[in-house]
């Protein structure tokens, strides 16, 4: 694994919730974003049939969100990261559709991703860039298909991500909150 591949993967991977944000919300008397918690590693060892010389990186985040008054909404997200080797990160959206969702978790030593049932995601690759802050920044848009429209804002840096997704339908924003999530890495 190159140096820049290994500093993104040591920042996304672990624990990191939104609590302090949303502690804050509530004590302000209004929560505007869900409680959100991401469990993130790397899931090589779990993808089996590779082409020799895939090169990259699989990562499994286990995404947790919960909007008050609703039921807590589980997203396992596989992703395929590589390098330019100097300053980039590429990261590509993977789907498992002949899997289970509740069954793709981190912990789940039974989990087999092959690669040959696996399909990349509708969203294009998104290009974060290396900072000379030591942080990686980056803002995707992807075609979802339909009018649908998916943009990535993100910022990551040491024990903190800042996250804004965007879904837009014709133009129209959908997502309920202007302001991204802020991640504090808590394992």
């Amino acid at each position: 694994m190159d140096k820049v591949l290994k500093r993104f993967t040591d920042i996304l991977c672990g624990t990191l919730d939104n609590q302090a944000q949303v502690d804050k919300e509530r004590a302000e008397g209004k929560q505007v974003h869900p409680y959100a918690k991401h469990v993130t590693d790397i899931c090589n060892h779990k993808v089996i049939n590779r082409p020799e010389g895939h090169e990259g990186i699989y990562v499994l985040e286990e995404s947790y969100y919960t909007y008050p008054g609703k039921a807590m909404d589980i997203k396992p997200l596989i992703f395929y990261l590589r390098s330019d080797g100097k300053s980039k990160v590429f990261l590509e959206s993977i789907k498992a559709p002949h899997l289970d969702p509740k069954t793709i978790t981190n912990a789940n030593d039974d989990l087999i991703l092959d690669y040959t049932k696996l399909e990349v995601g509708p969203f294009g690759a998104a290009e974060y860039t290396l900072q000379v802050t030591d942080q990686f920044t980056v803002n995707h848009i992807g075609d979802i298909g339909n009018g649908m429209t998916f943009q990535l804002i993100e910022t990551l840096s040491d024990g903190h991500l800042s996250v804004m997704e965007l879904v837009r339908q014709d133009g129209v924003k959908l997502t309920p909150y202007d302001t991204p999530i802020d991640y504090i890495k808590i394992e």
